[in-house]
């Protein structure tokens, strides 16, 4: 059956909603007012981090097949696609949208439900949206810089978007035929797989950050603030340049060997 308990979801946005009334005040010159609580959160998910999800990952990685991990990725990035075009809309960027839907249905149909990334292969690009950016978009600020438990780096408003998000997702409506889950399980179990998937592609890129940072949580912080700058504004931010191939989608993973060593 249609998970019924939209009470939960509701509150935690209301909360949320709640937390960026008070964003426009944070000063530009302080990003991050909360860096003790920060530091201490961050610490957290390093420890569960290296406890829980890199073990895991480091099995998940040993025993799937180099081309079923793309297949796999390629799934969650398809489904990914459905936020992308609804976000697409709220921004009235009616263009990509329709091009996002075009590469979503050729992958969903075509690519079987999105293992196979044809769209790409026919120079259907990718785009990333999400309701944090949406908001971005029509002028709302970052707010202040926050490490969310489990999640990690986040601000005022993508914690909000983050929330929104979640109605925009498929699995959200997932009806428990035939397999008997209801849309909590399916959700869960999925993003579950989803985020071990993504975990054992940064083996590679860990390692050259551990050699590079002197200091790693303001590294993550930097470069969550800058990235998520340059997404809002289609890789034109007003105020800052960026290098732009830095941000490129996906290009990262280029650019470290797959390794699943300490």
């Amino acid at each position: 059956m249609l998970n019924t308990n939209y009470h939960k979801p509701f509150l935690v946005l209301l909360i949320l909603t709640w937390f960026m009334s008070g964003c426009s005040t944070v000063p530009l010159e302080n990003p991050d007012p909360f860096e003790k609580v920060n530091r201490n959160i961050f610490a957290f998910n390093k420890t569960v981090d290296k406890i829980v999800l890199k073990p895991i990952s480091k099995g998940y990685k040993f025993v799937t097949p180099k081309q079923v991990n793309v297949n796999i990725s390629n799934f969650f990035s398809n489904i990914n696609d459905i936020t992308v075009i609804a976000n697409d809309l709220l921004q009235f960027k009616f263009k990509q949208a329709a091009s996002d839907t075009g590469r979503f249905l050729l992958n969903s149909t075509f690519g079987l439900l999105g293992f196979i990334d044809l769209a790409s292969k026919f120079d259907i690009p990718k785009h990333n949206e999400d309701f944090g950016q949406t908001l971005g978009y029509w002028g709302l600020g970052s707010g202040p810089y926050v490490v969310i438990p489990f999640l990690g780096p986040s601000s005022g408003r993508d914690a909000v978007g983050l929330g929104v998000d979640v109605f925009l997702d498929p699995r959200f409506y997932y009806t428990g035929k035939p397999m008997g889950m209801t849309s909590t399980h399916a959700s869960w179990t999925s993003e579950l797989v989803n985020k071990v998937d993504a975990r054992a592609d940064l083996f590679g890129a860990e390692k050259a950050l551990q050699k590079a940072s002197m200091d790693e949580y303001a590294y993550w912080r930097d470069a969550y603030l800058s990235r998520r700058n340059y997404l809002v504004y289609d890789g034109s931010p007003p105020s800052e340049e960026l290098d732009e191939d830095f941000f490129e989608d996906g290009e990262e993973d280029d650019e470290f060997e797959d390794d699943t060593e300490e």
